[in-house]
């Protein structure tokens, strides 16, 4: 992924309606125009179905896709089906999604072979350096305690995201480190920076949020 840091990733999930369709294309078109004024790279996931739609305005990654080759597969999302819609990365082992680690293996491999952008998903700071060792792009440390929460791991648990940042960095130092659960504000991201993060991941707080543009514009307005 060629652009500048820090990073704002947002999961859609499959809220609805608030993630899908329009709305996904409405929250795409923001975080488009959003980067066009300050520089800072959005990243859009949506579901599948929608990847086509939102990948015309910004970067899109899916939000999983099956550990398979393509073939006789009925009902799969593989990473040469997302590719293929505008997809140029993917998210891997979400905690609502989580995979094996083979499956993660196969689908870092797979993905670096289309040229497409991983983002693996830890709960500790022992995952995130175990996970390092396939170098990835990105890991993104979210306990799974704190997703859809109220309060951000950075408040909650800075202590996981420095020593997150600190494992990953020791096995594989090219590998940015995104840090999510709870995130919101622009108090949120510049505390993540602090940490030593290249950015967030983050979904409800700008998904559900009454105006997901100005929500956005909120999270960047302290760096």
């Amino acid at each position: 992924m060629g652009a500048s840091l820090p990073y704002i990733v947002i999961n859609l999930k499959a809220y609805y309606p608030e993630g899908v369709g329009e709305s996904a294309e409405r929250i795409a078109k923001s975080a488009s125009r959003i980067q066009e004024e300050s520089g800072i790279s959005f990243v859009v996931c949506p579901m599948a179905q929608d990847i086509l739609r939102v990948s015309k305005y910004t970067e899109t990654w899916g939000q999983d896709a099956d550990p398979v080759e393509p073939g006789a597969r009925t009902g799969s999302i593989t990473l040469e089906g997302i590719h293929s819609a505008g997809a140029r990365g993917v998210l891997i082992n979400h905690a609502e999604c989580q995979r094996r680690v083979p499956e993660i293996e196969f689908l870092v491999n797979r993905s670096k072979s289309l040229g497409m952008s991983q983002c693996i998903c830890t709960k500790t700071s022992e995952e995130s350096k175990e996970m390092a060792r396939f170098h990835p792009e990105f890991i993104a440390i979210e306990p799974p305690a704190l997703i859809g929460g109220d309060i951000s791991v950075t408040t909650a648990d800075p202590e996981i995201v420095r020593r997150s940042v600190t494992s990953v960095k020791g096995v594989a130092g090219g590998v940015k480190v995104l840090c999510g659960a709870g995130v919101k504000n622009g108090e949120d991201l510049r505390t993540a920076l602090e940490l030593g993060t290249e950015g967030v991941l983050l979904a409800s707080g700008i998904v559900k949020a009454k105006d997901p543009e100005k929500a956005m514009r909120d999270l960047i307005s302290r760096i």
